[in-house]
């Protein structure tokens, strides 16, 4: 029995797939945008479609609370912080040389490097999982909450303080000194 047999929307993707490939590939395009742009503001925004590119991969795979989780805790409120972050310390609107270290080539090897190692890892741990479809629904509000906040509460919470603490930073750095004034 072949691997097609076997698995029939092996070689004959519905669009749920095709719209999993198509979202996936916008949102690897707003992900490069994001990291080319020699804008911060922009940048950031970017990001705001990176991530929500990211909860629409997470709904068409059945994630209702996952995906509500990604847009309201990274578009909701890390990019409001980033952007509030770059607002306060009178970060350029504009291009910024800053923004540019020259390393551009040595990053660029770095980062397929990584790519390609993850898309080695992944591939090599799930070349034999296959999702059941028919089965009882993991990616349900119930299991989610139930592992969420079992295991992951620690770190959520550390989070949370760490958001915190960037958020008071930025505030320090935008206050002038006595002096200064």
């Amino acid at each position: 029995m072949t691997l097609a047999a076997a698995h029939p929307g092996f070689l004959s993707p519905t669009g749920v797939e095709i719209a999993f490939v198509l979202v996936g590939l916008a949102t690897l395009g707003a992900a490069l945008v994001t990291v080319t742009t020699r804008q911060l503001v922009h940048a950031a925004l970017w990001l705001v479609v990176t991530l929500g590119g990211l909860a629409v991969e997470y709904l068409l795979l059945t994630a209702e609370f996952i995906a509500w989780v990604q847009v309201l805790i990274y578009v909701g409120s890390v990019v409001v912080l980033l952007l509030f972050g770059l607002m306060l310390t009178k970060a350029p609107i504009g291009r910024s040389p800053d923004a540019d270290s020259g390393n551009r080539p040595a990053a660029l090897v770095v980062a397929v490097a990584a790519a390609a190692a993850l898309v080695w890892v992944v591939v090599d741990a799930f070349r034999a999982t296959w999702i059941d479809l028919d089965g009882p629904a993991q990616g349900s509000t119930k299991v989610s909450g139930e592992i969420l906040f079992r295991h992951w509460v620690l770190p959520f919470e550390a989070l949370s303080v760490l958001l915190l603490a960037a958020l008071v930073g930025a505030i320090v750095l935008s206050k002038k000194n006595e002096g200064e004034r």
